[in-house]
């Protein structure tokens, strides 16, 4: 993807990501809409976004990791279970060259969704 890229729905986010991350970006997108069925798909920030009342999840792909903004606050099991994908601030990175936890992403989105 491109600094320059001005996307205007998610399919123009996954259709710009490198084909290794393609099915990556698409199995996160179906969890989200599966983990709350109700969110409305945006973009914001240039990234792909759900949202209820506001944009509650944003995902992105880098060069060598997936990005899930903003952190989980209020389930603290959660986020004990996230601790090992989750920087200073609590935002959640998940390098491509691991195996990425789908099933604890829904959780997140589901979470996140409630907050």
């Amino acid at each position: 993807m491109t600094e320059r890229s001005k996307f205007t729905n998610i399919d123009d986010y996954i259709a710009a990501a490198s084909p290794d991350v393609k099915p990556i970006l698409e199995a996160i997108r179906k969890l989200i809409q599966a983990s709350v069925p109700n969110a409305q798909e945006t973009i914001s920030y240039q990234m792909p976004a759900f949202k209820l009342r506001r944009t509650f999840i944003y995902f992105a792909a880098f060069k060598q990791h997936i990005g899930i903004y903003p952190p989980v606050k209020n389930d603290e099991a959660l986020i004990n279970e996230l601790l090992p994908f989750s920087n200073e601030k609590g935002n959640l990175k998940f390098p491509l060259n691991q195996p990425i936890p789908y099933e604890l992403i829904g959780r997140v989105a589901a979470a996140l969704a409630k907050a």
